[in-house]
């Protein structure tokens, strides 16, 4: 089975412009993403837009070897499909660059439950019940379950984020399934924020890997890192995830 991680970049977020080539320690946050992301083995695949403005992710993308796709600004769904496509890949885990510390540990071990299961229309995500901070989720489904998808969306919002044509017809044929979290965690650290939506997002983000040390810890050592140092967590705290 031919399994590649396809992530969405580009660079006019609303809330935060050029948020994945800011910088931490000399190096943007995209370059954090990607090399977690290699920890799972998978192959990797930055799926921006046609937009100039995206140059800067394709230059990105060849400076470090990362095979790179441009397809709609807007209709994300249409871009992911396009670059599945494009590499003819069989299934797809679908990260976004906004989550510089994602763990490619956990990704990995989703990635066996997925092929173990052996279930083209199997949809298997760990976000799907919140056991785990925003900032660790991602999703793994079949090139057939995105074809369909790809051909019978139609609203803005099945087209703009991907998967929920997918989740909202697990009633039919579709199986729904959350990857479960290896630990319990507490309710205050399944609310640590490890996205980057806001300037307090990157704050946090950019103290994480240059104080911690981040870009090198799992998932749990950096949960431990904000369950032993409040102050820094609550500098996130306060933001609210924009809704799907």
């Amino acid at each position: 089975m031919n399994i590649g991680i396809i992530t969405q970049a580009r660079m006019a977020s609303t809330r935060l412009y050029g948020k994945v080539l800011l910088q931490a320690n000399g190096q943007p946050m995209l370059f954090y993403h990607v090399n977690r992301l290699k920890w799972s083995q998978t192959p990797i695949y930055i799926a921006t837009t046609q937009d100039v403005t995206d140059d800067k992710i394709v230059l990105f993308a060849n400076q470090h070897g990362i095979p790179c796709f441009r397809g709609p600004s807007e209709d994300v769904l249409a871009r992911f499909y396009e670059c599945a496509l494009h590499y003819k890949l069989d299934a797809i885990v679908r990260v976004c660059s906004d989550c510089p510390l994602i763990d490619g540990h956990l990704i990995r071990m989703g990635i066996w439950q997925y092929i173990k299961m052996n279930d083209p229309f199997l949809y298997l995500s760990n976000s799907i019940f919140k056991e785990l901070p925003i900032g660790f989720d991602y999703e793994i489904f079949s090139f057939k379950l995105l074809q369909e998808a790809y051909q019978n969306a139609k609203c803005p919002q099945e087209r703009e984020h991907v998967t929920p044509y997918i989740k909202k017809n697990s009633s039919s044929h579709i199986t729904i399934v959350n990857s479960q979290s290896p630990i319990v965690l507490t309710s205050l650290q399944k609310s640590f924020r490890l996205t980057m939506d806001t300037i307090e997002d990157f704050n946090l983000l950019k103290q994480l890997i240059e104080k911690h040390h981040s870009a090198d810890q799992s998932y749990l050592e950096i949960i431990e890192v904000l369950t032993q140092n409040p102050l820094q967590a609550k500098i996130n705290a306060h933001i609210v995830q924009k809704s799907i």
